[in-house]
């Protein structure tokens, strides 16, 4: 199959797939009275959200997970293998980075699910506890970079000095980034449409750098990704109808880790995820400031987006301006990628 038929394919079967699952599993959540519980430290007019269908993660998942596999049987059929089109690659690289990353976004997934099934049950926002949620990403970390290390990729890639091979560095970054990266998404997740929106647009610059750099079966999954994505946000849009919760923000975030870790490349993250960057910094700087100016806050409320908020942006105001900010930062990496590659 050709790569950009294959490419359409994706965005079509995973926006398909997400968007009319919507409309048997919205209803479905509603009937289960699985909605979300809105804390009262947050601006006063989301408590208008209390109620709406959580769990939406799913439809993102469904989406995703069907598209790449009517894909793959798809090319199968015809004879192809297009996850290793095009690639510098060993075929079992391609295949250990690939689908060792999405079962590791699927495990990040349901570690979400349990802490989002535990608030609808409990009907409180409190679900697993920090040091549980902690424990259990750690253990998907560990086993993540380990089967990477394992097939002998534990290294990354540098633009315009090539590639930098080194243990230490390879385990420690990984380990920031994914945990940093996993949770910081989470944090994106707190105004209608706006993880959705950026981290679809962040699809599309992770599926340039993969052509760039050589990973057609990067730009596949990119592809499923960003289908799903905006079949999603049609739900999620302000108002949305449905909420993804941990459950999808978790996955959105391992995968992001994936297209990152696959290219070799986990500093794109800083540039194509520039809002996740600015979220999770600015609930850590809050906190810092907090605890060294006697109770006094820098921002109005932290993450981000929270500020804006009450220094009167809408919630749609935010999703355009922070969208166009990731667009900025996924240029910039395209650019970086581009020019830094090694002829």
């Amino acid at each position: 199959m050709e790569l950009w038929l294959a490419l359409l394919l994706c965005v079509l079967v995973g926006f398909a797939v997400s968007y009319i699952l919507g409309f048997a599993v919205i209803p479905w959540l509603h009937k289960l009275k699985f909605g979300q519980t809105i804390l009262d430290i947050g601006p006063s007019w989301h408590k208008k959200k209390q109620g709406t269908p959580t769990m939406g993660g799913i439809l993102i998942i469904a989406g995703f997970v069907f598209s790449v596999l009517v894909v793959l049987v798809t090319d199968k059929l015809l004879g192809g293998d297009i996850l290793t089109y095009a690639n510098s690659r060993p075929d079992d690289v391609v295949y250990i980075k690939i689908f060792s990353g999405i079962l590791m976004a699927l495990a990040f997934s349901f570690i979400g699910f349990i802490d989002d099934y535990i608030k609808v049950v409990k009907k409180r926002n409190l679900g697993l506890t920090e040091i549980q949620k902690t424990v259990l990403q750690c253990l998907v970390i560990i086993v993540y970079l380990f089967t990477l290390y394992k097939s002998g990729v534990n290294y990354i890639f540098i633009p315009y000095l090539g590639i930098w091979e080194n243990t230490f560095i390879f385990w420690t970054l990984g380990f920031i980034a994914i945990y940093g990266t996993v949770n910081a998404v989470n944090f994106t997740d707190g105004v209608d449409g706006l993880c959705t929106s950026v981290t679809a647009i962040g699809c599309i610059a992770f599926a340039v750098c993969a052509v760039i750099m050589n990973f057609a079966g990067v730009s596949l999954i990119a592809a499923s990704m960003f289908g799903a994505l905006i079949g999603f946000l049609l739900w999620n849009w302000n108002p949305s109808k449905v909420i993804m919760g941990d459950m999808g923000s978790f996955f959105l975030g391992g995968m992001v880790c994936t297209f990152a870790f696959s290219l070799d490349a986990p500093w794109l993250i800083v540039l194509i995820g520039v809002i996740y960057v600015a979220e999770f910094g600015s609930d850590i700087i809050q906190i810092a400031y907090v605890k060294t100016h006697n109770g006094k806050r820098l921002f109005k409320m932290a993450p981000i987006h929270h500020h804006y908020e009450l220094s009167g942006w809408g919630e749609k105001k935010i999703c355009k301006v922070f969208s166009l900010v990731t667009i900025i930062g996924s240029a910039a990496a395209v650019a970086l990628t581009w020019f830094g590659r090694l002829q």
